[in-house]
């Protein structure tokens, strides 16, 4: 996999890494795996909400009355 980035991105994640005293290679995957962690997240949050509203269905048309 090859990742480009703009110039702007490029000198940002530069500076940063020099200012960090990390690679610029390891901030990006760390950036990849909050990225990842965030959107497993958002998907178990979606799936239960789901399960509940559906299981609290009645309850939720009631209070919505």
């Amino acid at each position: 996999m090859n990742l480009r980035l703009r110039d702007d991105q490029q000198e940002a994640l530069k500076l940063r890494a020099e200012e960090e005293g990390r690679s610029m290679h390891a901030i990006v995957l760390l950036a990849i795996d909050r990225y990842l962690e965030q959107e497993a997240d958002r998907h178990e949050v979606r799936r239960l909400g789901a399960k509940y509203a559906a299981h609290h269905a009645d309850l939720l048309r009631r209070l919505g009355e």
